[in-house]
């Protein structure tokens, strides 16, 4: 029998075979690692899903409304179809070429009754050739006369033709207005939009300003007894209410402070209320006077004139007579000197100057005028007189 050898075979392995042998080991643990984290992965995001990761709102937070909110909203939507846009054209003569060009602007207004009077700025207005009333809901008037400004404040009067039933504001009482109160002011802003609505608090009354109506402030107009808020007042705001939270109105917007932040100025609204009263009464646009010239106490007017009250006007002037002889005052007594702290029981200083009082009323009205002469108060009965240029 043929004898077989036992042999034990042994692999000799190359490095080249080496290597091999590690990569398929390390692909093998590769393709485990990622079976394993695909697993875990696939618990994890079915545990922290999509929408745990982006908080997105279930209940819509912007249906909730504060109770400011509402009021705000409830002004806006009850004064804003008597708010209208105020398109002027006028022609200018071009630099270049002698020619004249058309030039337009904008600005807002309030109608003040359903047969179609409307309550503007001065500023406006001035210079315009044709004025064009555009309502909130996109109506045009071009049927529109200008009927005349207030020579002492920065106030005009429109009339659209052939209309009954506009919507008109409720006019407020600026005489009661506080500081810190909240305020509405809508117009079209910057003379391009549609009625804007902003909102804030009145800062301050009774503020003078010198407000411009040109870029370069050559054509400024000096204004008294302003009443002061941060509600946002912006160019083409013009001739827009400032109202109360009621929807009244209680002011004009007038102007804007260029070097300063939230600060804007509106004409008291009961300095329109004579005027107004008159013109639709049918007896045209005339000014009611006292006869006097006089200046608003201040701390610096109390020193300069060693004067015993901190507040009221001051009767007196720089030049010529500071009452009109013959006028409504000094028909009634009222002289040179006088100081006058209440004007038909409202104290003047602290609701409003003179100047604002008398313009509620109408020419021919009687009214009540307590002057503080030698350190006591004596009370005048006064029939107003009518602006004159003269």
């Amino acid at each position: 029998m043929e004898q077989q050898d036992n042999k034990t075979e042994i692999l000799s392995v190359t490095p080249k075979q080496r290597r091999t042998t590690m990569r398929t080991v390390s692909l093998i643990v590769v393709a485990f690692m990622a079976g394993f984290l695909g697993s875990w992965a696939e618990g994890y995001l079915d545990t922290f899903s999509v929408s745990d990761q982006l908080l997105t709102a279930k209940d819509d937070g912007n249906k909730i409304v504060t109770e400011s909110e509402q009021s705000i909203s409830n002004v806006a939507k009850k004064v804003s179809p008597s708010v209208v846009s105020i398109v002027t054209s006028s022609e200018q003569l071009s630099p270049f070429f002698n020619q004249t060009v058309e030039q337009q602007g904008a600005g807002t207004g309030m109608i003040v009754s359903k047969n179609g009077y409307i309550l503007t700025n001065k500023h406006v207005i001035e210079g315009a050739d044709s004025v064009t009333v555009v309502l909130s809901s996109g109506k045009i008037y071009e049927d529109v006369d200008v009927l005349g400004s207030d020579p002492l404040n920065d106030v005009a009067f429109l009339k659209i033709h052939g209309v009954s039933n506009l919507p008109a504001v409720t006019l407020g009482d600026s005489k009661t207005v506080r500081i810190g109160q909240s305020v509405v002011a809508i117009g079209n802003a910057l003379g391009q939009f549609k009625n804007t609505v902003t909102s804030g608090i009145i800062s301050g009354t009774g503020r003078p300003v010198t407000a411009s109506t040109s870029g370069d402030g050559t054509s400024a107009e000096s204004l008294t007894d302003l009443l002061q808020t941060d509600a946002a007042i912006n160019s083409g705001n013009s001739g827009g209410p400032l109202l109360n939270l009621e929807g009244q109105v209680i002011g004009i917007n007038t102007a804007i402070a260029q070097d300063a932040q939230s600060i804007g100025f509106a004409i008291p609204i009961s300095a329109t209320k004579g005027m107004l009263e008159n013109l639709i009464a049918g007896k045209g646009l005339k000014r009611a006077i006292l006869g006097v010239q006089y200046v608003s106490i201040t701390p610096e007017v109390k020193a300069e004139y060693k004067l015993p009250v901190s507040k009221g006007d001051y009767i007196t002037a720089e030049e010529g007579s500071s009452v009109l002889k013959n006028g409504p005052a000094d028909k009634a007594g009222i002289k040179n000197g006088d100081i006058i702290v209440a004007f038909n029981g409202y104290k003047v200083g602290e609701v409003a100057s003179v100047s604002t009082l008398v313009s509620e009323h109408r020419p021919g009205d009687t009214v009540k005028v307590t002057v503080l002469r030698n350190g006591k108060e004596q009370t005048f009965d006064v029939t107003l007189g009518v602006y004159t240029d003269n």
